[in-house]
């Protein structure tokens, strides 16, 4: 089932950036597929564990920014056609396999999921 439209995490032509990619690394932003629900989340967990687990914690991504520190502002220099916020505040454990699609990427940003996590736990 393809995504909603408002969803949709390329351009119009911009090719499928998920092929050939054998694992999610932290920092990218994925389509995760479970329940028969498909939405994007950024990976939190460390590259170096991920190729060693089965399940790894992401978070959500939602159009719903509040622009509070728990969050990661994210858009179309991110890979994602619609402004969105990555919410850590609702941190999730999923299977690694139900990453389907890779969309995109913090880039040199990815040191905001050290400042959202902080931010997280109070500290």
């Amino acid at each position: 089932m393809p995504p909603p439209a408002r969803w949709s995490p390329r351009s119009p032509g911009e090719p499928d950036r998920g092929v050939g990619l054998s694992a999610p690394a932290q920092g990218e932003i994925w389509w995760a597929e479970s329940e028969g629900q498909r939405r994007p989340v950024l990976v939190v967990t460390r590259s170096e564990a991920i190729g060693a687990l089965t399940g790894i914690v992401v978070a959500p991504v939602s159009r719903t920014v509040r622009s509070i520190p728990t969050e990661i502002g994210l858009g179309e220099k991110d890979g994602l056609r619609v402004e969105c916020a990555a919410s850590f505040d609702n941190l999730q454990r999923v299977r690694r396999s139900a990453l389907t699609e890779r969309a995109g990427d913090l880039g040199l940003r990815r040191e905001e999921i050290c400042g959202a996590l902080r931010a997280l736990a109070d500290c």
